[in-house]
């Protein structure tokens, strides 16, 4: 009992020096940075100030708001159309064919996003595998405009976030208790109504943390819009990444970054909430 405790306590103290050293003190860095000043000599540099958080005014950065918000949104009602009625069906298939599913959707993972959206190009660029395909077939007589285009850079995202909203959904349904469907199908609802009354709320926390898994990447990788937007398309992500290192203004880029972390935390509350109220009537 003894060397469990000491044990315990030593696992304990790796994991709570590892949140201080590469989680905590980056935040309080990033922090202290966003209410810094910039000059032409140093990147950081006092008094302190706020001017950095009322910059965000400007229309340039709130129209970038809101179409990272925009583009977000539609990935991550894409992804959930996607993603859903495919992580149903691989719960209710037999384990082996499960199994293999789950390995397909993981095997990306096992290839860096980087190389992947090189291979996106590929396929999309004028002489990719789409427009050769069509071009061979006769159905068009010219190559499409597939790349570096608003769609291109959707196709790069849903293709990058879909397996992060498969695997919490996945997860989530399988723990689905079928009884009570049914039961709901005894009691003569059709299979609308069982959805609409069984599965849908029952499936809302993994609805919630793959909507959350699937937003906030879609707002901040940079290098999807920089490789298959051609840089046209600047979201969340490419502006912080231009304030750091295009524009070496590192407090508007940290004011930015305490900005998103701030939406990250309201998004996370509403997750807690959710899943905190679904307990209680699972409890009542």
């Amino acid at each position: 009992m003894k060397h469990d405790a000491t044990f315990k306590r030593f696992s304990l103290s790796v994991i709570w020096f590892w949140l201080l050293l590469f989680a905590l003190l980056p935040f309080g860095l990033v922090t202290i940075a966003s209410f810094l000043s910039r000059d032409d000599v140093h990147l950081i540099t006092l008094p302190l100030t706020i001017i950095n958080y009322l910059q965000l005014n400007n229309s340039i950065y709130l129209r970038i708001f809101k179409e990272s918000f925009y583009v977000a949104g539609i990935c991550t009602a894409i992804c959930l159309l996607l993603g859903y009625p495919f992580a149903y069906l691989i719960a209710r298939m037999q384990n082996r064919f499960k199994n293999l599913l789950i390995l397909l959707i993981i095997i990306p993972f096992w290839t860096s996003s980087l190389i992947r959206c090189y291979s996106m190009i590929t396929i999309l660029k004028p002489k990719g595998l789409i427009n050769s395909i069509l071009l061979w077939l006769g159905i068009i007589d010219k190559p499409l405009p597939l790349l570096f285009t608003d769609t291109s850079v959707m196709v790069g995202l849903v293709y990058n976030l879909l397996p992060f909203m498969i695997l919490p959904l996945l997860t989530n349904i399988e723990r689905l208790d079928h009884r009570l469907i049914d039961a709901a199908r005894d009691l003569g609802a059709n299979r609308l109504t069982t959805f609409r009354k069984i599965i849908l709320p029952l499936t809302l926390p993994g609805i919630l943390s793959g909507c959350i898994l699937v937003f906030l990447p879609a707002m901040t990788i940079f290098y999807i819009p920089d490789l298959l937007g051609g840089s046209k398309s600047i979201l969340l992500g490419n502006l912080i990444q231009n304030q750091f290192l295009i524009a070496q203004n590192w407090p508007l880029g940290s004011a930015i970054s305490i900005v998103f972390t701030l939406l990250l935390a309201i998004l996370l509350l509403i997750y807690w909430r959710s899943t905190r109220s679904n307990r209680a009537q699972d409890l009542l």
